[in-house]
């Protein structure tokens, strides 16, 4: 019986512009940034897990995706850097309602490998965000810390991405991060 672990990258703060996605069993470390005063978020993929003494080392290395919002922070490019996937999209474009009038939390996207996939707002219970593809599997959710579970050094939530789509983990953490962005700014 084959089972796959699925990559469990936790949340260290929460926050769209300066957090650390690490996965539990340490296979996959991201890392988003935003320079004050600036509207550009990088994401970063980094080598070892986030730490305090990694926080304090300059970045080394150059950006796998930016984030162009507007100065109103509504919605601009996305970028793409990493081989061989590199191109850059128009935010609007890349995440598009998946009806016309429908909620602006509910956007789909078209990955690397030529699939389609949406991701939603509280339609699955204890998720916060869901992403499934056209066929309706989860491809990958984000859950929040559940009330009374502490959390050490982290924020306690968790963005879960099943193995198979692992190849895509920079897309779909690049889409969680527009998505949130939308619902902050109720774009």
């Amino acid at each position: 019986m084959d089972r796959q672990l699925p990559f469990i990258f936790e949340d260290r703060t929460g926050h769209n512009t300066g957090s650390d996605f690490d996965d539990m069993y340490d296979r996959m470390f991201y890392h988003i940034s935003r320079q004050p005063g600036h509207t550009t978020t990088k994401i970063y993929e980094m080598p070892i897990r986030a730490s305090r003494h990694r926080s304090t080392l300059p970045l080394d290395r150059d950006p796998i995706v930016y984030l162009e919002f507007l100065p109103d922070e509504s919605l601009g490019n996305v970028s793409f850097m990493k081989p061989p996937n590199q191109a850059t999209i128009p935010m609007s474009r890349y995440l598009r309602k998946t009806s016309l009038f429908g909620s602006s939390l509910s956007r789909k996207f078209m990955g690397s490998d030529g699939r389609e996939y949406k991701w939603s707002y509280r339609t699955v219970a204890g998720q916060e965000w869901t992403c499934t593809t056209a066929e309706n599997y989860i491809v990958a959710h984000y859950d929040l810390k559940q009330p009374g579970v502490p959390a050490y050094n982290v924020s306690g939530n968790n963005l879960t991405i099943y193995e198979p789509f692992a190849h895509l983990s920079a897309e779909i953490l690049a889409s969680f991060i527009i998505m949130r962005h939308i619902a902050q700014y109720r774009l």
